[in-house]
């Protein structure tokens, strides 16, 4: 008899645990998410067709084109190194607090909750910076139509993108990301083609050499890769999880990555004048309108697309957060149709438009700012790659590949981080090195908190996608009352041998 006909035999005799297991993430309804539209989520975090204006933008600004070009292909193989060792943990579990979940895993519950800060900076900041951006071009783009808006009409404008946004993020993130991804790869397409023809020579004022050259560029390719590892915030949701996820945690870095070193290739080549000077100076430069405007609408697109996908993994990040305890339980409120978490939605739509309208009335984003929602994810990450090295080690499954992409990835991101002290502390800033010691203190005093006031909480850290009665085959796996007093999936019953 084969073992397929023994289990199937066993089936019919086998008993139903006294209440069935079910997943704690259920709620967000599982397994309705094709792969095309988890790759849209992740590659539109990224936002490559505006990164794929800005990284010339700044290697022009910079004066460094060559060194730029080198800069942004380590960038690259880094970030696909801290890829690999997340994917480490997405094809052993899937989980809707991503990096938050991985981390409690491989480095315990503290580190969990100072990773948690990092991306919650990371998320809301990253969401708030591109809403403001993809306003501000949809400003733009309105002018170039002949349409000028001022004072309170530009506020209703900010008003209006962000309950779109609200309202298409509570719609479903398959709706979401699929169309994310249509209008993302019309605007790749159109800013590729202007490349791929030598355009005139740019029209532009060299930055003022406050940091050198080859770590601005370092920093904002890196930033400008970063979103990746939003697929797997969505992986309870998706079909095949854990090869999905895998997949796209993988596949978006080298594909982003790619993107942005052609880009960089144009800029080095002479090839980005005219998407540069388009982006600058607009019909001034002498490009057509018709040029400017389709630019503008596109990296209207990406940005505002951005700022969905970010503000989307953040409300993931709550909901298993508020699953587990750790934040207000009225956050993980779903919707009973749409399985969307439209409270934590609601509460993040609106802090980021909060955000994008302070931006407004600082006349721009802050070079602090942008330090801080950098600083906070080379963090998280650090803690990501070395989790997975811990993890690894203590299942006794670690290999020298391993060790070498956790180590390599966080040790070059650490020194990053150094440099950009060391350059900052030369002109008496210490934004880098504060926002470090920020992260860390807020995740220790975190962790305290619910140490003394829900120690419970601590416990149950961690929370992932676990099997169901409905998955497994009647007596092929043993249920018991877990360390939350859930029933789960404890082991497999092999039967008399």
């Amino acid at each position: 008899m084969t073992a397929l006909a023994d289990a199937v035999a066993r089936s019919f005799a086998a008993g139903e645990p006294e209440r069935p297991a079910v997943s704690p993430l259920r709620a967000l309804g599982r397994r309705q998410l094709p792969g095309v539209a988890l790759l849209g989520q992740s590659i539109a975090t990224t936002a490559p067709a505006a990164s794929m204006v800005l990284l010339p933008v700044t290697m022009l600004t910079h004066n460094a084109l060559l060194p730029g070009l080198v800069t942004i292909v380590i960038a690259t193989l880094v970030i696909t190194l801290i890829a690999y060792c997340v994917a480490q943990f997405t094809w052993r579990l899937s989980a809707a607090g991503g990096l938050y979940t991985f981390v409690s895993h491989g480095a315990g519950p503290r580190a969990a909750l100072t990773c948690g800060v990092g991306l919650l900076v990371k998320y809301l900041g990253s969401a708030s910076l591109t809403m403001y951006h993809g306003s501000q071009t949809a400003l733009a783009l309105a002018a170039q139509l002949g349409i000028t808006l001022r004072g309170w009409q530009i506020g209703a404008v900010y008003l209006v993108i962000a309950v779109l946004i609200g309202a298409v993020l509570v719609r479903g993130v398959r709706f979401a990301a699929i169309a994310i991804l249509a209008v993302e790869a019309c605007s790749l397409a159109f800013i590729i083609g202007l490349m791929l023809v030598s355009g005139p020579a740019v029209a532009i004022t060299p930055a003022a050499p406050n940091v050198p050259a080859v770590l601005a560029i370092a920093m904002s390719a890196l930033f400008a890769l970063a979103g990746f590892e939003s697929a797997t915030f969505f992986a309870p949701e998706t079909r095949r999880p854990l090869v999905t996820v895998t997949r796209t945690v993988l596949l978006t870095p080298v594909l982003c990555g790619a993107l942005f070193i052609f880009a960089s290739w144009a800029a080095w080549s002479g090839h980005a004048g005219t998407v540069v000077n388009a982006y600058l100076h607009g019909t001034a430069s002498g490009s057509s309108l018709l040029v400017v405007i389709l630019l503008d609408a596109g990296l209207t697109c990406s940005w505002l697309g951005s700022s969905m996908a970010s503000s989307n993994a953040a409300s993931r990040l709550m909901y298993s957060m508020s699953v587990e305890g750790v934040l207000p339980r009225l956050l993980s409120r779903v919707g009973p149709r749409l399985r969307t978490p439209h409270v934590a939605l609601v509460l993040i739509i609106g802090i980021v438009a909060t955000a994008g309208s302070g931006f407004v009335a600082l006349d721009g984003v802050p070079a602090a700012a942008k330090t801080v929602m950098r600083t906070a994810l080379a963090v998280s990450y650090i803690l990501v790659a070395v989790g997975a090295v811990l993890l690894l080690g203590r299942i006794r499954e670690r290999s020298r590949v391993d060790l070498v992409a956790g180590w390599v990835g966080s040790g070059v991101l650490a020194a990053v981080l150094v440099c950009l002290t060391v350059s900052d502390a030369s002109d008496g800033v210490v934004v880098a090195p504060a926002t470090v010691l920020a992260v860390l203190l807020a995740g220790a005093a975190w962790y305290r908190w619910l140490r003394d006031s829900c120690p419970e909480s601590l416990t149950a850290i961690g929370v992932f996608d676990s099997p169901e009665s409905t998955d497994v085959l009647p007596g092929a796996g043993v249920f018991a009352v877990n360390a939350r007093g859930a029933m789960a999936l404890v082991g497999a019953d092999r039967g008399e041998q």
